[in-house]
């Protein structure tokens, strides 16, 4: 079984850590991940921007980089939703769609390959601290992904769960959104912190580094003392820990 990591732009150029514990986390379960070097951007920006002849050149990079994979796993639920829209960019490509297709059903979020497909809900790690969770939009609305962070973090040992008031609400990073009305976005963040200061936790938990980029600039910028991580960052730091 080949299983390849799809890094994405963000983990790869600002967060590498985040691969390298979900590459650790995973071969705890035997799975070596591999890392096709062809991979680049997904062509998000380019999609979200009208510039689809741009985005369709980067999905025939990441087509090609995938091709002799068993399943892709990637940290990032809005990278991941946006392999969802190959299948449109070559809808008048026989050839082309069919290999979008097949990369669609065979890329995984992070916690959904954990879960869905490994059928791991506990990794045996302990936490001793009050987190809190943010469901980025792409991938819990778009992706479906809900039950599974929520079933890793409920069997993490001595951790301290407490909800995010309004946590579906976006945290106003949206890629180009944060750059074409600034305004709009840094008040959809700072109403995001002001919830997560409420719930006094200790940790931000979650699955998109974008997302979570955001809002811990935005501690950064307030001076607030809370750390934010990716899941698998957390689920590694708690197994070595145990």
């Amino acid at each position: 079984m080949k299983v390849s990591m799809f890094i994405t732009c963000v983990s790869d150029a600002v967060y590498p850590r985040v691969g390298e514990t979900m590459m650790r986390l995973l071969a705890r379960y035997g799975i070596l991940l591999d890392f096709p070097k062809l991979q680049t951007c997904c062509g998000q920006p380019a999609y979200n921007s009208g510039y689809w002849a741009e985005a369709k050149a980067a999905a025939r990079t990441i087509l090609a980089a995938f091709a002799d994979s068993d399943f892709v796993v990637s940290p990032s639920g809005s990278c991941t939703y946006m392999l969802h829209h190959y299948e449109e960019l070559f809808k008048d490509e026989p050839e082309g769609r069919e290999q979008a297709r097949q990369l669609r059903h065979k890329t995984f979020e992070f916690t959904q390959f954990l879960v869905q497909v490994l059928g791991i809900t506990d990794v045996g790690a302990r936490f001793p601290h009050k987190i809190t969770y943010h469901p980025s939009c792409h991938g819990s609305r778009l992706l479906g992904v809900k039950d599974e962070p929520m079933e890793l973090l409920r069997h993490v040992k001595e951790l301290e769960f407490v909800p995010l008031p309004f946590a579906e609400d976006c945290c106003g990073f949206g890629g180009t959104f944060a750059v074409k009305m600034p305004d709009i976005s840094g008040a959809m963040v700072a109403e995001k912190v002001d919830h997560l200061r409420e719930t006094e936790a200790e940790v931000l938990v979650g699955l998109d580094m974008a997302c979570l980029m955001n809002i811990a600039g935005h501690l950064r910028y307030r001076n607030e003392p809370v750390r934010v991580m990716h899941l698998a960052e957390l689920l590694y730091e708690g197994v070595v820990l145990a």
